[in-house]
This record gives C-alpha cells, sequence and structure tokens, in this order.
C-alpha cells in the first residue's frame, strides 16, 4: 500500500490522484486518435473531456458527502476544502455519482452544440475503462475501495495503520480493486473492438450501461461498505451502487432496443 507514491517538496503526489491524472491523459490520447473518424472537432470533443472529468469528480464527491452526512455536519467546508484534514486532498468519492453529474453535462452541452449525445456517448464509452482500469490501481495503493474477508489464495492483506487494517485486521480480503482494475481493462477491450464494428447509434454506450451495471452489482457483495451505503428495501438490503447498477441496465437495455430498431448507424467509425 502506497498512498503517498513521492514528494515535490512539501507537496505529496497521491497514487489515486496520479493515477486519476494519468487515465485522463490516455482517455483524451483515445479520443484525438478516434476523432480523424468521426466528423466532430477535436476542440470539442476535448471541451467535453472537461467537462466529463469535472462533472465528474464534483459529482462523485457531492454524491459522497450526501450518504456520509453526519461525518460533514458542522463542518461542509470539508466538501470540496482540500486544507481541512490533516494532510492536503479531498478523501471520498462515489463513483456512480459523479457519472450521473458527468452525463447530465454532457448532455447540456451537446444540447447546446446541437450534437447526437448517443454518438457522443459512444465514441467515449471505450474511456469509462481505460479509467476504471488506471484508477482502480490507485485505489489498491491508496488503500480505499477494499474487499470482504476471504479464504480464497490470492486474497490480501494491508498494512497496519490502513483503514482496510482498521476494518478488518490482518485477515485476507478481496483485493476488489484489482478486480474493477481487469474488469476495466476487459471492458475497454470490448468496446474498442465493438467500436470499429457498430452496427446503430446507440449500441456501445448501451452495452456500457448494461454489462457496468452486472459487474457492479455483483461486485457489490465483495466489497466493504458502511451502514450509510446500504438501505433496507422489503427485507432485501441493497447497497446505493446496486440500486443505481439497476436502473443503468434498464436505461442501457431501452437504448439498445430503441437504437437498433431505428436502423443501422450512418457514421463511419
Amino acid at each position: 500500500m502506497y498512498p503517498e507514491l513521492f514528494h515535490i517538496g512539501p507537496l505529496a503526489i497521491r497514487s489515486y490522484g496520479l493515477m486519476l491524472t494519468i487515465s485522463f491523459v490516455v482517455g483524451v490520447l483515445y479520443i484525438k486518435r478516434q476523432s480523424a473518424r468521426w466528423d466532430i472537432s477535436f476542440e470539442t470533443l476535448l471541451n467535453i473531456a472537461y467537462i466529463m472529468i469535472f462533472g465528474g469528480v464534483i459529482g462523485a464527491r457531492i454524491s459522497y458527502v450526501l450518504l456520509h452526512l453526519s461525518d460533514f455536519k458542522g463542518n461542509w467546508s470539508a466538501t470540496f476544502n482540500p486544507f481541512t484534514g490533516p494532510e492536503f486532498g479531498i478523501a471520498g468519492l462515489n463513483l456512480y455519482g459523479g457519472v450521473l453529474l458527468a452525463v447530465a453535462g454532457t448532455w447540456l452541452y451537446c444540447r447546446f452544440k446541437k450534437l447526437s449525445i448517443l454518438e457522443i456517448f459512444d465514441l467515449y464509452a471505450p474511456t469509462l475503462g481505460i479509467g476504471l482500469a488506471l484508477t482502480r490501481i490507485g485505489c489498491f495503493l491508496n488503500g480505499c475501495c477494499f474487499g470482504t474477508p476471504t479464504d480464497l489464495p490470492w486474497g490480501v492483506q494491508f498494512p497496519t495503520g490502513s483503514i482496510p487494517f482498521y476494518i478488518y485486521g490482518d485477515a485476507h480480503i478481496h483485493p476488489a480493486q484489482l478486480y474493477s482494475s481487469l474488469y476495466g481493462l476487459g471492458l475497454f477491450l470490448l468496446l474498442h473492438y465493438m467500436m470499429k464494428r457498430r452496427k446503430f447509434v446507440g449500441q456501445l454506450v448501451a452495452v456500457l450501461f448494461m454489462v457496468e451495471a452486472v459487474f457492479r452489482f455483483t461486485i457489490e457483495y465483495v466489497r466493504y461498505y458502511e451502514d450509510a451505503m446500504y438501505f433496507d428495501l422489503g427485507g432485501l438490503h441493497p447497497t446505493f451502487n446496486q440500486f443505481v447498477s439497476l436502473s443503468l441496465f434498464l436505461l442501457g437495455l431501452g437504448i439498445y432496443i430503441i437504437q437498433s430498431r431505428r436502423g443501422p448507424s450512418t457514421k463511419e467509425s
């Protein structure tokens, strides 16, 4: 576990922040390469990338705070102020909160620019796999988003002083972060393969939503969450992310059915 990789003077370079930055750069480079095949300027695509990354981070933070209101009561400035803790930075993000705000921001921008939102989402779909593959490695190094105890031979132990150790001691736990990283790589390869074989507009984003929903719903069973993340639903206790996953799957299925009936894509991809 290496939450801090090195220092530049008094500034600590944290593993998660570095992997998040690398994922953004790699994603933009991928979009730049793909933009030559799409009738959209790279400048426009870069603006969308900024909306997605900033909207994603802000939405992920707001969602985390809303799910942990008791931790921020009386100290609301800690929501976005990186100087309120013992170390510089902001700890605590929720992926799906970020996705929701990033999608909303992108939709508004596309409406303003008169762009097809599904075309844009298809183009960007593989980059989510890139982001997951890289940032979840940052999670593993940081010691967050960890799993539950396991007897499997690849279970890992986190060191004294880490949050996983505080919760489970020296027990072996699922490397849930690495599961997600490998999934992200597979997701990227799948969607990149599909991009050159797209049959209709919206196909990639529809598949992305459904595959992501199934994976996220499943991995929740081996990830640790505090009580605030669980809901009581008729005797069942799904997590917030599982609830969103079900909605995401239905959305993806709806897009796939509707768009496939409208005919093949007219874009060269």
